[in-house]
């Protein structure tokens, strides 16, 4: 399986760059050329083998998916990372991902039961073993550098803390995340962990990674990897929930279900692309926001249109606070026909002169829907708090903000017949404020958490500064 930028393109008198393997793309984020990597195809999946993946455990679905992907780890320390990853004691339950049933065709897939108590978990635990599998194998050490609107970072720094060979730097918006959010990482007192808040909203954090991704020498010398969605193992992983999701879903490979999927930067719903592009029977994949409507302005109408920052509005659902969805790159190279050249010209050029580009009257935009599946909705903080309130008086089941923007999408767009299962995103715990504005009641809380908001805290504050973050980083590094 050899891997390619999202940019790569031939000129005159020049091949394509020629493709990677996993391993070498493992600690990366953004492709040298600003791109992002994909695999040079799909694997696709046929009826047999989908009906001998359901009766498999998760670990083992884990493993038989992504080994497709990864031909550069032996097959026996693969299955081994994927059994070491995904265990009860770890997740909370056997199933990794339950399914609940809320209403006639109508499910929440539970992606929250990790460390974290979010859906990062998910990826984010099998890549820890990952990076320090390789790490070890090639003798190296890594210095993470990330940015999180809310769940990544914490999911990160768990999933790394102690890891040999991994220093994690995580830049976070100042304020912006929830009390809970902000304790579970600044509360880490482990050496290898550095959380900055940037002054600034997420968008700003994830120019800072790209900056310094984009600066070969300094990402060279100083071992600079990233755990972002942009780094194409942690979507690779996040596929699997998909499989799993189906197949807990369906009796027979005839069935056709839907996913909803609250989403801010694309990843997630990234990954159900995928897993429909490797033939799972996905009908649609919707993507639902929060005011932050980038997503769902394109799916409309065609314009993608970055918002700076005094345009990205602070909401009850935080993690989706984000105006630039890195991962959308990935799905326009599909829907252009994988042409690298124009997806460089969107991307690269149009968003840096213009902060927007417009496909609406293009040829290929109306593919978004009718072969790719993808439609889309948002929701406000109102329709938030009536949601939360109508599922757990009807339901009995109290879910978190983002979760709750994926549900009120899901309610409008659900097709009678075909199954519409909705990403959990988070515990409610995590923001537990709006918890108790919708519901006048404090949410479940973990027995492990108790008091974290009260921990002391190490965290710090800095401008969104590119010189003083590399600054930062060299000096820890030479330390």
């Amino acid at each position: 399986m050899l891997y390619f930028s999202t940019r790569a393109t031939a000129t005159a008198g020049h091949s394509a760059p020629a493709g990677r393997r996993f391993c070498d793309i493992l600690l990366e984020g953004l492709a040298p050329d600003g791109g992002l990597y994909l695999p040079e195809t799909y694997p696709q999946i046929d009826g047999a083998t989908l009906n001998r993946w359901r009766g498999l455990a998760y670990a083992d679905l884990a493993y038989e998916i992504v080994s497709l992907y990864v031909d550069d780890i032996p097959a026996d320390d693969l299955r081994a990372l994927c059994r070491k990853t995904y265990t009860e004691a770890v997740f909370g339950t056997p199933q990794i991902t339950p399914l609940t049933r809320l209403d006639d065709g109508l499910y929440l897939l539970g992606l929250s039961n990790g460390p974290t108590l979010a859906f990062k978990d998910m990826a984010m635990q099998l890549l820890g073993n990952l990076f320090e599998y390789h790490l070890a194998r090639q003798g190296e050490e890594l210095n993470i550098f990330g940015a999180t609107s809310g769940d990544t970072g914490s999911a990160a720094e768990y999933a790394m803390r102690g890891k040999k060979g991994v220093r994690v730097f995580m830049t976070s918006p100042q304020g912006r995340m929830s009390p809970f959010q902000q304790a579970q990482m600044f509360s880490l007192m482990d050496d290898n962990i550095i959380n900055i808040a940037v002054k600034g909203v997420f968008d700003d954090c994830q120019d800072l990674v790209k900056s310094v991704s984009g600066d070969l020498d300094f990402k060279r010398r100083y071992r600079i990897g990233t755990v972002n969605s942009i780094n194409w193992a942690r979507l690779m992983a996040q596929v699997v929930y998909y499989f799993a999701g189906y197949l807990q879903a369906s009796t027979d490979n005839s069935q056709r279900v839907s996913f909803c999927v609250p989403s801010g930067n694309f990843g997630n719903v990234c990954a159900g692309h995928v897993a429909r592009m490797m033939g799972l029977p996905i009908d649609k994949l919707v993507v639902a926001t929060n005011e932050n409507d980038v997503l769902d302005e394109f799916f409309r109408t065609g314009i993608y249109r970055v918002r700076g920052t005094a345009d990205t509005h602070e909401t009850s659902s935080p993690s989706m606070d984000i105006s630039k969805a890195s991962n959308f790159e990935r799905f326009v190279f599909d829907l252009l026909g994988r042409d690298g050249a124009r997806t460089k010209a969107l991307f690269g050029d149009a968003i840096a002169s213009a902060g927007r580009f417009d496909l609406g009257a293009d040829p290929a935009f109306p593919r978004a829907a009718a072969h790719f599946g993808f439609s889309s909705g948002k929701s406000t903080h109102a329709q938030r708090l009536a949601t939360i309130r109508d599922c757990a008086a009807r339901y009995g089941v109290v879910i978190d903000t983002h979760t709750a923007d994926g549900l009120k999408v899901a309610q409008e767009q659900r097709v009678a017949g075909v199954p519409m299962l909705v990403l959990e995103t988070a515990l409610p715990i995590k923001f537990a404020a709006t918890i108790v504005e919708a519901l006048g009641r404090e949410p479940e809380r973990p027995a492990r958490f108790t008091g974290i908001e009260a921990l002391p805290k190490r965290v710090l504050t800095m401008d969104a500064d590119v010189a003083a973050i590399k600054a930062l980083i060299a000096r820890t590094c030479d330390a």
